[in-house]
């Protein structure tokens, strides 16, 4: 029997990696210039732009385990089976073997390496609807290989896809040990148009997904996935500081865990608790764990305690290790901001509610001056058996800041990656932008994330000071300057170490493959990307820097757009 999680994933990578598939590293969680999304949701995220028919330098058959944050689902997690964070085995082909090939291979996968016999598989495949054939291939295919218990379901259980209206999609089929879903091969063979039509792909992709939480406690034969070994230590020591048993007390221990360990893997990303973004969902997952911690009775700052076994649990993700005194002493300070007015918020919540509503204005006041995040008036509300109403809080909320709401659940807005032409353009102008910074402010520039979509780009990188209006000058000119030269941009793929021989540089927290592809815009720009970019500096056309303004601690922020 599997015992742990690296087990786990080794069976499953030496698996593919015998089948020809190349080992590509786990991504950041931070979502490289895709505006789409906050975090890195499924395996296939870092994949979009060879899943719509770029070149990978390492091959058309790939695979590996991917760190995922998913946050539409928070209110879920306290059941058995929901994680904010959770580990995602996938392997995908790139235009090359389809629906045969990956049944197959999963079939064996589940028989001759976990052991599990066939009688307690069982299978769904799509039934077809009035736009889409029935999957009569995928059933067909199960046959042959002996699997008998086989339910055919419409697109709410057996289609993926696309993310948003339009692009990529397809039906998938579910594996499922003893009636409980644990891997999902979808077949992307249709695109999506605005208006509505499908039709087949040029290139037909597969992409797999076997969550590594669940798939561990159905081996180990555990109804719980709290219950196995990349749970217990975290629980152990939420026990150890409340004096309350798991077993009593399931659905607040599974909430703190949860909570803390995603938010120590956000911290190890670089991400500060703010009122933004990413920080947002950070924020939020901090105070829901200490809110849920006060209800246990946890006497004294407990996060960044419940922390440490999480460094432990995951030694192979250097990261967690490299940031380890960030992660606690940011875990620390969240708490004595929330801690100073979580009392008096509860105590204010409780004076609002004897009106057995909670005006927009009253929730606003309670964020605003008492760090609740919406979510936590709600739940206490519900508590009580009150409303909120949250469409006139949204309101008071736009009178003050830009947060989106869509944006602190992690949802889509659009379709998979923007590859459109202002994107691309965009994009190239974003490699301009990163050596004009380095060569105007003469100091070691880094890029600290980007974001980028048709409208506008959006470029963080390190400094401690506001650019001055001669120094943006000089940096737009720079950029300009190149765009009117008409520079071929060439694309090369090449050893990592030969790239970073040559001078290419990388982004900040990115793990690459050992085969990159490197984009060399004469001797201005060299840097280690996926594109998609402009074929010439010319198609650019005029850059132009809209804002510059402080992002974090350290942290600057430029907005720019091309005309």
């Amino acid at each position: 029997m599997i015992k742990t999680r690296q087990e786990l994933i080794k069976k499953y990578l030496e698996f593919f990696k015998s089948k020809n598939h190349k080992e590509i590293p786990n991504a950041s969680l931070i979502p490289e210039n895709d505006s789409t999304v906050l975090f890195t949701t499924a395996g296939m995220h870092p994949l979009i732009p060879y899943l719509l028919g770029q070149k990978h330098p390492l091959g058309k058959r790939l695979v590996n385990v991917q760190k995922c944050i998913r946050t539409t689902d928070i209110e879920e997690v306290g059941d058995a089976t929901h994680h904010t964070f959770f580990e995602m085995l996938g392997n995908w082909s790139l235009g090359d073997y389809f629906k045969q090939e990956a049944i197959e291979m999963s079939l064996e996968f589940f028989t001759k390496e976990l052991k599990i016999p066939k009688e307690q598989i069982s299978v769904t495949c799509f039934k077809g609807d009035s736009h889409i054939p029935k999957d009569t291939e995928s059933e067909k295919i199960w046959k042959s290989l002996g699997i008998n218990k086989i339910k055919s379901l419409g697109k709410k259980d057996n289609w993926w896809g696309p993310a948003g209206e339009t692009g990529p999609c397809g039906p998938d089929t579910e594996m499922f040990i003893n009636k409980i879903e644990i891997w999902n091969d979808v077949f992307m063979e249709y695109n999506k148009d605005s208006k509505g039509k499908y039709t087949k792909l040029k290139q037909q992709n597969v992409d797999t997904g076997m969550g590594v939480e669940r798939t561990l406690a159905i081996l180990q034969k555990k109804n719980d996935n709290y219950l196995t070994e990349i749970w217990q230590p975290i629980i152990q020591e939420i026990e150890n500081l409340s004096g309350k048993k798991y077993s009593k007390n399931k659905k607040e221990i599974r909430i703190i865990a949860d909570h803390i360990k995603a938010a120590v893997f956000i911290l190890a990303e670089g991400i500060k608790p703010s009122n933004t973004e990413q920080g947002y969902v950070l924020r939020r997952l901090i105070r829901r764990a200490i809110r849920y911690g006060k209800l246990l009775e946890i006497k004294k700052q407990f996060t960044s305690e419940i922390a440490k076994p999480v460094f432990k649990i995951y030694p192979d993700y250097k990261e967690l290790t490299q940031n380890k005194e960030f992660i606690q002493s940011e875990l620390k300070k969240e708490e004595e901001k929330f801690d100073k007015t979580l009392e008096k918020g509860i105590n204010k919540f409780n004076k609002m509610s004897k009106n057995k509503n909670i005006s927009g204005k009253d929730g606003f006041l309670l964020f605003q001056s008492y760090g609740f995040p919406i979510e936590i008036t709600q739940e206490l509300a519900e508590e009580k058996n009150i409303k909120v109403d949250v469409k006139s809080y949204e309101q008071e909320l736009k009178k003050h800041q830009e947060l989106s709401r869509t944006a602190q659940k992690g949802k889509f807005k659009s379709g998979l990656a923007d590859e459109s032409e202002k994107t691309t353009r965009l994009h190239t102008a974003a490699h301009l932008l990163l050596t004009a910074l380095k060569k105007v402010l003469k100091k070691n520039i880094e890029q600290k994330g980007s974001n980028i979509n048709p409208e506008r780009l959006r470029f963080d990188f390190n400094s401690n000071r506001k650019l001055t209006k001669e120094e943006i000058k000089k940096i737009e000119d720079e950029v300009n300057n190149i765009i009117k030269k008409a520079i071929p941009v060439i694309k090369e793929e090449m050893p990592l170490k030969q790239a970073y021989k040559q001078g290419a540089q990388g982004t900040f927290r990115a793990k690459y493959p050992k085969i990159v592809s490197v984009y060399t815009i004469g001797n201005f720009s060299k840097e280690i990307c996926t594109g998609p970019h402009v074929k010439n500096t010319k198609e650019i056309g005029k850059f132009k820097i809209v804002k510059e303004q402080s992002s974090s601690a350290g942290v600057r922020r430029i907005k720019g757009i091309v005309e």
